[in-house]
């Protein structure tokens, strides 16, 4: 499988823009909808295509321009497949040799990882919880707090976290190790991508072996390998092995009996219940409450009350809390605090610009930051935090 990095990622957008001017394809006028077809055995999906006529396509126009002789590239040398086909297996096989402990790990994530991903995992501003739910499983062995869901907002919702969503741990590590910190990736070690594993399957309450993870324990590659993690068997269809496309193609081959089958509709579907005044509506609710839970749920939504660090400023705060991450190196582009020649090409603008900037956003940066709970006052802050501390270098 091959990986990629934030640079060929923009590269790739880039060569996808170029290519959208030849095989473009714009909406048109809602047609009818045709008979669609099941047996295209090219579909990894099962082959659901539409019937094509008059440059339709369902409710779509198509490009019927030749794409005789556009060149998508070349094919990859076999170094260069050697060097990206790195994933470490579901067996473990791929993995590299390191060791790194839970101890590290929560070194290394509240450095690297806990201003997106929050405390102990517990989730952020917009990025993934990863950890956290009841890993327990019910008596058909599905895991319990992937069935929760909203009733009217009184119970919690699924919680598809690292301990009780994700199939298996080499993932875990070849993604942070590929793609983490999300400002430099690729920067960890191969023993500092195992001690952040380690701490995370150890907030996960994950077991290898029947020993629990404590913060001395030591991950490596053959005790990776032995992680069994509680929804490994909990997708379907059958996506590993050999035989993985042609198990998927069949699955949803038979679509009635795996997924289910009926008339599709926009207009004049079937009353679902209660509209009609004869159909009676009913809500079904989840058998599953999480009561487990310490502290317990509450609906207050409230921020913990601010407690003031007479050592650090509040612009220092709310720099390290939405801007560090892509200001702390020049990894991301952005000039980074402490480069006086970086911020002497910036402060060229003037000081009023560089705000307005900052709050109106500029190239790759969102607006704000992407924190849009900050006020101009505290964008002002920030900004004159940063400037100030390029002068202290």
């Amino acid at each position: 499988m091959f990986k990629l990095d934030h640079k060929s990622i923009t590269n790739g957008i880039k060569a996808i823009a170029t290519s959208a001017l030849l095989v473009s394809v714009s909406i048109a006028a809602p047609a009818t909808v045709g008979e669609y077809e099941i047996k295209n055995k090219t579909a990894i999906d099962g082959g659901v295509t539409y019937k094509r006529a008059n440059g339709n396509y369902a409710a779509y126009k198509y490009n019927e321009q030749s794409t005789k002789g556009v060149n998508f590239g070349r094919e990859a040398t076999a170094n260069e497949i050697k060097a990206w086909d790195v994933d470490a297996l579901p067996d473990g096989t791929g993995l590299p040799e390191g060791e790194g402990s839970v101890e590290l790990g929560d070194e290394l994530y509240e450095a690297q990882c806990a201003s997106c991903h929050g405390e102990f995992g517990a989730g952020g501003n917009g990025y993934p919880q990863l950890t956290g739910g009841n890993q327990d499983k019910d008596e058909n062995g599905i895991v319990i707090t992937l069935k929760n869901q909203r009733v009217y907002g009184s119970t919690d919702a699924p919680k598809r976290t690292v301990g009780t969503y994700w199939p298996v741990a080499t993932t875990l590590f070849t993604y942070i190790r590929d793609a983490m910190p999300y400002a430099h990736p690729k920067s960890l070690t191969n023993s500092e991508t195992y001690a952040i594993t380690a701490y995370l399957l150890a907030n996960n309450g994950i077991e290898i072996d029947g020993v629990e993870m404590d913060e001395e324990y030591v991950l490596n590659k053959e005790k990776l390998m032995k992680v069994t993690l509680p929804n490994r068997d909990g997708f379907y269809p059958n996506i590993d092995g050999p035989n993985a496309q042609e198990d998927i193609r069949a699955f949803f081959a038979d679509r009635a009996k795996n997924i289910g089958s009926g008339t599709r509709c926009m207009t004049d579907c079937k009353d679902p219940g209660g509209k009609d005044g004869k159909t009676e509506a009913s809500v079904v609710k989840i058998k599953y409450e999480m009561s487990d839970v310490v502290p317990p749920y509450s609906t207050v939504r409230d921020l913990p009350p601010v407690v003031e660090n007479k050592s650090v400023s509040k612009a220092e705060t709310l720099y390290n809390e939405s801007c560090k991450l892509c200001h702390a190196t020049d990894s991301m582009g952005a000039p980074a605090v402490g480069d006086t020649d970086a911020w002497a090409d910036v402060m060229e603008k003037g000081f009023a610009e560089v705000v307005h900037n900052a709050i109106q956003g500029m190239g790759g940066m969102p607006p704000k930051g992407g924190n849009m709970d900050l006020t101009n006052t505290e964008i002002k802050q920030i900004v004159e935090f940063m400037v100030d501390s390029n002068k202290k270098h």
